[in-house]
């Protein structure tokens, strides 16, 4: 009968037989297939070019209404150049709070992964469990968060920056017109 208990620190097997209390879906590194497989999470794990698409294709979505707020100021009215720079603005709102919401999941996925426990919820009524996991199981999830999450992290946290630095040249733009 195994053991319900993890093995000591100075388990060698790869797989041990160990009896896992934390549901499948609660489990680290399958949090992380899931977010892979997700459409919009998906979006920086398959590279820059995907990413800057969708990204793109989230701020020509808001620029038309940029363009409709920007257009309504009576400070505005007269000077379209000034109407587009806060137009262009306004539309990387969307894409900003895209790559936070993203980070957000992946930061979250990165934290379970190095974390050398578990904490899952066993019925579904917050009664916050945790379990410590067996060598094997922190080293594959190690080499998970620094080999395939690192990079998505690295890519998001780039991302937020370039918007950031194109917000605070939009805004430059429309005062100094």
């Amino acid at each position: 009968m195994p053991s319900a208990n993890p093995p000591g620190p100075g388990a060698d097997s790869v797989d041990p037989p160990v009896a896992c209390p934390v549901a499948k879906e609660q489990r680290p590194l399958e949090e992380y297939k899931q977010l892979e497989r997700s459409w919009f999470f998906s979006w920086p794990a398959q590279g820059d070019l995907t990413l800057i698409r969708s990204l793109a294709v989230a701020w020509l979505l808001l620029l038309p209404l940029g363009w409709v707020v920007a257009s309504g100021s009576w400070s505005l009215k007269d000077h379209q150049l000034r109407i587009g720079a806060a137009a262009f603005t306004l539309g990387l709102g969307l894409p900003l709070l895209l790559l936070l919401r993203q980070w957000l999941g992946w930061s979250y996925v990165n934290r379970r992964l190095v974390s050398e426990k578990v904490e899952y919820e066993e019925s579904g009524w917050y009664d916050g469990q945790v379990w410590e996991k067996p060598l094997a199981w922190r080293q594959q999830d190690l080499l998970v968060a620094r080999h395939q999450v690192g990079p998505v992290l690295l890519r998001l946290r780039q991302g937020i920056l370039w918007i950031l630095l194109l917000m605070g040249v939009g805004t430059g733009l429309c005062q100094a017109l």
